[in-house]
């Protein structure tokens, strides 16, 4: 038994932030089956480097999941996606409010087909509100978040991020509410909807960020604060163009960086509260980092515990010995029956592991199996396929 084992979900989602939630509750054991439309397939599939035909996200954003293709715009595709809730009676979707409805499959419609069923919708600004129909990007949610106001250097404004910070927010918060509503169901024997928005998630991840407003009245802004750039907590370029994480926050880890650095007169000033005192402690160790290669300070700290890392690169992340200690990187079973390295789940159970049993697989690769499980005969699935049910 995987801790998911009971679960049976239907996945109705594209792109990021649903894959990613559906992808890590299927490595924990869940049973997931993506309806996909034939004729309109995910453009992840699309999206490069490729390895052999598979797109390198979709096979990780969908591994351990069978692919049935439904045109939902029939109606006997809508009476298969009705038959199938009553037994996979976790539905995961990210189509803009109301499109669902009108397809004769939102919530309502499902459960009154199986009142036990969790409907989680996934949208950039939720199920209400003057966005709720607006379209968007996860640049677009983290900016109106109001987290870029204070990210970034005071004279540059903000970075675009190397990774979708609010869609990732909306993977995190689709897997709490889903299991939350699971346990509550196992209380109650009901189940609900979890509306689920993006821009919702970016906010909330600055919970304590926005406290400085709300509880003090202070507006973050750039380079202000000990965690944005206003201290020492920073990244520091090395001679050949490289960068290292300084965060020797506490007098401990400082000194100790001090001390590596060959600088112990700036132990006293690097304990200041004053701006212009710190600033003036950060130039100083910009130069001395500047004076050695990334290299040659790894060298360095590899063996002192005082908060000083190397900024990595993907690949260096990979083959790095603590990436493979934790079995972050791990081998995927390929349909051709080789395999495909990938991250693994992050998340550790000590009486089961995560499984992979296969990378995203070709849009309906299981629409005959997932069919004939659920109760259509042979006969019935050839006719669907004749009236184009699965395109």
């Amino acid at each position: 038994m995987k801790p998911l084992s009971s679960l049976k979900i239907l996945d109705l989602t594209t792109l990021v932030p649903g894959p990613l939630a559906t992808m890590m509750l299927a490595d924990m054991g869940a049973n997931v089956v993506r309806i996909e439309a034939p004729h309109r397939p995910d453009a992840v599939r699309f999206l490069p480097p490729f390895d052999g035909d598979i797109s390198a996200w979709h096979a990780i954003l969908n591994r351990n999941k069978r692919s049935i293709a439904l045109d939902l715009k029939q109606p006997e595709a809508i009476e298969i996606v009705k038959r199938l809730v009553q037994t996979y009676d976790i539905v995961v979707e990210q189509f803009r409010p109301g499109v669902m409805d009108r397809l004769g499959i939102g919530y309502e419609a499902l459960k009154a087909v199986n009142p036990r069923l969790i409907y989680c919708a996934i949208t950039g600004y939720g199920q209400t509100g003057p966005y709720k129909d607006r379209a968007g990007h996860d640049n677009n949610f983290v900016a109106l978040s109001g987290a870029m106001s204070y990210s970034g250097r005071r004279d540059q404004g903000p970075p675009p991020l190397g990774f979708q910070l609010a869609d990732l927010g909306g993977s995190m918060g689709a897997i709490t509410g889903i299991l939350a509503a699971v346990i509550q169901r196992t209380a109650t024997g009901e189940g609900q909807m979890v509306d689920i928005s993006m821009f919702d998630m970016a906010v909330a991840w600055q919970a304590h960020l926005a406290s400085n407003y709300l509880a003090g009245g202070e507006v973050p802004a750039r380079e202000q604060m000990l965690l944005n750039g206003a201290g020492i907590y920073d990244y520091y370029e090395t001679s050949d163009g490289r960068f290292l994480a300084v965060a020797s926050l506490e007098p401990k880890f400082w000194q100790g960086f001090c001390q590596a650095i060959q600088r112990p007169d700036l132990i006293e000033p690097g304990m200041s509260m004053e701006t212009a005192v710190l600033q003036q402690v950060k130039t100083d160790i910009r130069v001395v980092i500047a004076g050695k290669t990334w290299e040659e300070w790894t060298a360095v700290f590899a063996n002192l515990d005082v908060c000083v890392e190397p900024v990595l690169t993907i690949p260096e992340m990979v083959e790095h010995p603590h990436t493979q200690a934790r079995g972050l990187i791990v081998n995927v079973p390929r349909p051709n029956g080789m395999s495909q390295r990938q991250v693994g789940s992050p998340i550790r159970f000590s009486a089961s592991e995560a499984e992979y049993r296969g990378v995203g697989t070709a849009v309906g690769a299981h629409t005959e199996e997932v069919l004939l499980q659920i109760g259509y005969n042979q006969k019935e699935f050839d006719t669907l396929q004749e009236a184009k049910t699965f395109g």
